[in-house]
């Protein structure tokens, strides 16, 4: 295990150093605040111990820079505050842990080992791409060929369910719940009728459809391909 510790007291900055040492795992340990900064931007550390009351630049800092850089190495706050103001604000801030000097190292290390075995975040999905169809989740846009198609909110999250599930039936019914939160049919086209101006503004300029209705089922994506 590749450990990174930033402790400004030498004595316990050895001691930790020396313990993971004795277990087989390798630390690498720095006292100032930027230091660490920058070797969680630039190493891999399978797991990030942080003391929160370095000087200048503190632990607490140093995290959330770290979290808002899009590190997601495990960390652990370190810490003489024990208040549980102090604990929600690391934890509310991106640590995975908080413990509380003074303490015993066999706690110490079993905290890290279980940081470390934790699976790592997964990324969130930002594209959805089905045959020519190019969906950005997070700038809410749609092309079709690399043309843009301008949905409403509605539309984007219809295509949105289909392109989700490009090899299934999406049926009426779960497009009720998703879309609309109707826990039941309100007898009502409303489906057809978003669905219509969908398909209008995907297939303009294009022969093929891009959606194809599965009747009594419901609705599949249609690439040009198939």
């Amino acid at each position: 295990m590749n450990v990174l510790v930033l402790e400004d007291d030498p004595e316990l900055s050895k001691y930790l150093g020396s313990g993971l040492g004795e277990l087989g795992h390798h630390s690498r340990l720095v006292t100032s605040g930027h230091e660490a900064l920058d070797l969680l931007a630039d190493e891999q550390f399978d797991v990030a111990v942080l003391d929160r009351m370095v000087p200048g630049l503190d632990g607490l800092s140093v995290m959330k820079q770290a979290r808002d850089g899009g590190c997601q190495t495990p960390i652990l706050m370190l810490t003489a505050l024990g208040g549980i103001e102090d604990r929600v604000e690391a934890l509310e801030g991106g640590a995975d842990d908080y413990l509380t000097k003074p303490f015993a190292f066999a706690e110490f290390a079993a905290r890290l080992i279980a940081l470390a075995r934790r699976p790592a975040p997964q990324t969130l999905q930002q594209n959805l791409v089905v045959g020519d169809i190019e969906m950005n989740l997070a700038r809410r846009t749609v092309r079709r060929a690399g043309l843009p198609i301008d949905l409403q909110p509605r539309e984007f999250s219809l295509l949105e369910q289909l392109m989700r599930s490009p090899d299934r039936v999406v049926t009426r019914t779960l497009l009720l719940e998703r879309i609309w939160n109707f826990g039941f049919d309100p007898q009502t086209n409303i489906v057809e009728t978003h669905m219509s101006r969908l398909r209008t503004k995907l297939n303009q300029g294009f022969a093929h459809n891009a959606i194809r209705t599965v009747r009594g089922s419901g609705y599949i994506m249609n690439p040009a391909d198939d």
